[in-house]
């Protein structure tokens, strides 16, 4: 599996941060937070998967890009970045070795950690 850094979405990520457009929830939270199959479908009818891509920082080069499966590692529910789904990604990443997501998530929580003082 070739997955690699979505730069477009990092740039994304980091944007709606310092516009504020962020929920500083419990790590735990994510499995209630994250965007359902049907959410996700959605979006995908009403935006395409260019916009889909946003919200994911891993690309699998290995899937075709008009799938869901090419992008991996969401953070966010398609409406602010959760500091939930950046804590579970940072830590899905470490435990799969892809260092420049993991680090990629790292900057997004630092980012969003400031943003709160």
């Amino acid at each position: 599996m070739a997955i690699r850094l979505n730069s477009r979405a990092l740039a994304h990520a980091k944007q709606m941060i310092r516009d504020g457009k962020v929920v500083n929830d419990e790590r735990d939270a994510w499995s209630e937070h994250k965007a359902s199959a049907a959410k996700e479908d959605e979006f995908i009818r009403n935006h395409g998967f260019f916009d889909y891509g946003k919200w994911y920082l891993g690309l699998d080069d290995e899937k075709d890009p008009e799938t869901k499966a090419h992008y991996r590692f969401p953070y966010g529910d398609f409406f602010k970045v959760h500091r939930c789904g950046v804590l579970s990604a940072e830590s899905k990443t470490a435990q799969d070795k892809h260092k420049e997501i993991e680090d990629a998530f790292h900057d997004l929580h630092e980012m969003m950690e400031t943003a709160k003082k």
